[in-house]
Formats: structure tokens, C-alpha cells, sequence
């Protein structure tokens, strides 16, 4: 039987990079996805092939229709199926009250993190209808389930994620269709670079678990929602924040 074949959006660094990774650990076949980051999504290829896994790089920005239906398209033609799609890819604005959060900004934001989302899903679901089986998984935020001062834009896209996927979860299940959401909290990757350390020591305090997260532990409960482990889990929101959000 052929390994199983997932989609991982915006894999070519972060979340999206170690999602892709473990789901190759775990013997998937990968399809590497990535807006600009050529080389960084070459490199998440040679380290899944390192492990004995398969993987290819696939250009394409998922926020416009005709790109996102090309990268299904393509990870079909080339498989002859597909059995999960992560949607990880999403950007950030910088903290900023919403007065002076501009028109471009807004629009560019839900873009990527909405559009980034529907475009993908709506090119997938014909093939998983026709299977009869298939997992999505959104990448949201824990701001998406209980919004954030000065992050008001970002959190009214990624709560916009949470509602799409719990919608999309009564609509699709009757086709043997799981879908579901993981809320990552404050966790170490190049969006959150920008926090000074003594910013950053605040934010462990106030984390139950006294440290923040891993790129690896997001990942781990995404697989885990790809897998037939989760077989009777559609609808879910996965909160990842070490107990900040309860």
C-alpha cells in the first residue's frame, strides 16, 4: 500500500517546516509548500528524504484561487491521491491599535490567513468527497479563540479560521471528512522573533507550564489530527499554548 500523501502549506519554515518534517518521520509523502522561500523549502525536502521519507517542493501562493488549485492538482496528478491537507500558511502584523491598522494591512492579513485557508480546502474537498476520507487541519491561534489588545486584526482572522473549521466540519462529515483546528500559543519562531527577552521571560510566567512552545509540539498534535488516531475527532479546536488559554 502506498504511503499517504498530505499538503502542508507555507511548510517552508516555522510550524509549517516541523509539521512537515514529522509527518515525513511518521512515512508520509509530503508535498512542501511555499510562497517565496525556494531554498528553505529544498532544504525541509533533503532533511524528510534524509530520514528515508518523500517530499517534494511546490511553489505556490495559496491566497489566490488559481495557485492553491494547482498545488492540489498537482499533489494528485502526481500520487494518485491525497489524504490530508494542512493549512499552516499565515503572516502577522506587528502590535498596533486598530486605528492604525491600514487598509492595505487588513486586506493583506485576511488574504493570507483567510483566503490562504479557502482556497486550498475548496480545491481539496472534490477529491476527498470522491475518497470517501480525507483530514484538514487549520493552523489558527490561541488570540483567534480569545482575541488580543493591539492584535485585534490578527485575531479577527484567525478567528474567522476557528469558525470555518467547525462550519466545514458538519458540512463534510457525512463524506467520511475530518476537519479540524490547532491553536498554537506562544510558541518560538521566526513570528515572534522580534520579542525582546525580557518580553519573553513575562510570557513564560504567565504560562502554566513555565516555558514556551516548539515549533515540534504544534506539529506533533497536527499529525496526530492527520492521522487514523483522530478517526472519530472532526470539529475540534486544539488549543497548543501550554495552559495560557484554558
Amino acid at each position: 500500500m502506498s504511503a499517504p500523501v498530505a499538503i502542508v502549506t507555507g511548510a517552508s519554515r516555522g510550524i509549517g517546516a516541523a509539521t512537515a518534517l514529522e509527518l515525513g518521520r511518521r512515512g508520509w509523502s509530503v508535498i512542501v509548500n511555499y510562497k517565496t522561500s525556494r531554498e528553505q523549502a529544498g532544504e525541509v525536502c533533503r532533511k524528510i528524504q534524509a530520514l528515508g521519507g518523500e517530499a517534494i517542493a511546490a511553489q505556490g501562493d495559496v491566497s489566490l484561487p488559481e495557485e492553491a488549485a494547482q498545488l492540489i492538482s498537482q499533489a494528485v496528478e502526481l500520487y494518485g491521491r491525497l489524504d490530508a491537507l494542512v493549512c499552516n500558511a499565515g503572516i502577522a502584523l506587528p502590535q498596533m491599535l486598530l486605528t492604525d491598522v491600514t487598509d492595505r494591512q487588513w486586506h493583506e492579513l485576511f488574504a493570507a490567513d483567510v483566503d490562504g485557508v479557502f482556497y486550498p480546502v475548496r480545491a481539496a474537498l472534490p477529491h476527498f468527497v470522491r475518497a470517501k476520507k480525507g483530514a484538514i487541519v487549520t493552523v489558527s491561534s490561541m488570540w483567534g479563540q480569545v482575541g488580543g489588545s493591539c492584535e485585534v486584526a490578527y485575531s479577527a482572522a484567525k478567528g474567522a479560521v476557528i469558525a470555518f473549521s467547525k462550519a466545514l466540519a458538519k458540512e463534510a462529515g457525512p463524506s467520511g471528512i475530518r476537519v479540524n483546528c490547532v491553536c498554537p500559543g506562544l510558541i518560538q519562531t521566526d513570528m515572534n522573533a522580534h520579542l525582546a527577552p525580557e518580553d519573553l521571560d513575562a510570557l513564560r510566567e504567565e504560562t502554566p507550564l513555565a516555558r514556551l512552545g516548539t515549533a515540534a509540539d504544534v506539529a506533533r498534535a497536527v499529525c496526530f489530527l492527520c492521522s487514523e488516531e483522530s478517526s472519530f475527532v472532526t470539529g475540534q479546536v486544539l488549543g497548543v499554548n501550554g495552559g495560557m488559554v484554558i
